[in-house]
């Protein structure tokens, strides 16, 4: 059995673990539209043609653009699709990244999404938490923020909720206050700092969903990965995706592209099956990362 034949339960619905996330779908750094907004809505229509049902994406990715494509190229949305967004950031002039964490940002983003998805609710909405200097985990309580959107989710604008970018005790805080079905966390063969939180979540059956899968090689090369990938007659982002599917049974992967041939490939690295010494040699990646 090939691994992207596999599926989770992620809300209600069952998704297959290897999705798609729509980041690369904006123009530049994420911001404007797209060099071509038909590549772009060809590359999503193309997604769900090779089985995606599990498409990852935010408003503030352009901001707005990206949602805008997604319903340009899907709407009417298949039945089976889920639809992941998150809110907690907004987007500056300067296209920087900036905290829209106050519960009227929170609420407007919601309903943001909602317009630009052309959707009555949401499937999947995660609190991106940007405490610190937002580029990595950083404590700090999260209650009154996830309380907002828990809210939400009471008032029926949000099926189900989870967190982006969380240190496990403000995992532990949110499940305390409503049910998370997700957490979203930069993790990869180099970078493992979460293992013991996939194998928690793992426990409660709560996906986890790294995002940056190939982050830790930028501008980290790793020659162990490349020489494997050249072993096995793949590509190392296909080396690197089919070793988080094997991590962990709950791990969902959401690679992002604006183009149909890298598509494709992402999506042939569930066919990808490694072996137990494969394993060990990409796991000392970490090792000497570390």
């Amino acid at each position: 059995m090939s691994n992207n034949s596999g599926t989770f339960t992620l809300g209600t619905k069952s998704v297959k673990r290897l999705g798609y996330g729509a980041m690369q779908l904006a123009g530049p750094g994420v911001f404007g539209p797209p060099k071509d907004r038909h590549v772009a809505i060809t590359v999503l229509r193309e997604a769900l043609a090779l089985g995606v049902n599990h498409i990852d994406t935010s408003d503030f990715y352009g901001p707005h653009v990206t949602n805008q494509i997604i319903r340009e190229a899907l709407h009417p949305y298949p039945d089976d699709l889920t639809i992941v967004t998150k809110i907690g950031a907004r987007r500056g002039k300067d296209a920087s990244w900036l905290p829209a964490f106050s519960p009227e940002e929170l609420k407007q983003a919601v309903h943001d999404n909602l317009r630009n998805l052309g959707l009555d609710v949401l499937d999947v909405v995660n609190l991106r938490v940007m405490l610190g200097d937002g580029h990595g985990p950083a404590e700090g309580s999260i209650e009154a923020n996830f309380t907002v959107l828990a809210e939400l989710q009471q008032q029926g604008l949000v099926k189900h909720i989870g967190l982006s970018n969380v240190t496990p005790t403000q995992v532990a805080e949110a499940r305390k206050i409503a049910e998370i079905v997700c957490v979203q966390n930069e993790y990869n063969i180099a970078h493992r700092a979460d293992d013991a939180l996939i194998d928690a979540l793992a426990h409660d059956g709560i996906a986890y969903v790294p995002f940056f899968p190939l982050g830790g090689f930028t501008p980290l090369q790793s020659s162990t990965l490349s020489d494997v990938a050249a072993s096995l007659g793949a590509t190392p982002m296909q080396v690197a995706l089919a070793w988080l599917l094997q991590r962990s049974p709950n791990i969902l992967l959401i690679p992002g592209t604006s183009s149909v041939g890298h598509l494709r490939e992402n999506m042939a690295a569930g066919e990808l099956s490694l072996s137990g010494d494969v394993l060990a040699t990409l796991d000392s990646i970490a090792k000497n990362a570390g």
